[in-house]
């Protein structure tokens, strides 16, 4: 199945945010995904497994590194990141 995530980080108690969601991206890319990001998110897709496996990777390496709050929205209903128009995944 085919999902999207769409992922804001927020490194807690550090002055500086970019270095911790830096980070988090790159491990997204290490494992394989296309991150698109936004001012305020950024929206990865592909196969369910490994799209939750790679999140579930980069949130290891980015809460050993920081204290962290990952918010996350998935859907297997949304377009894929790159499609940039209405309607759903055709999955078949």
């Amino acid at each position: 199945m085919t999902v999207q995530a769409e992922l804001s980080l927020y490194p807690l108690q550090t002055p500086d945010l970019g270095p911790g969601i830096y980070e988090f991206v790159e491990a997204l890319r290490t494992a394989g995904l296309t991150p698109d990001i936004g001012a305020l998110s950024t929206t990865v897709s592909g196969d369910a497994n490994a799209v939750f496996q790679a999140i579930g990777s980069a949130f290891e390496q980015a809460a050993a590194q920081d204290r962290i709050v990952l918010v996350m929205k998935v859907s297997n209903a949304c377009p894929p990141a790159e499609a940039g128009k209405g309607g759903v995944i055709d999955d078949s």
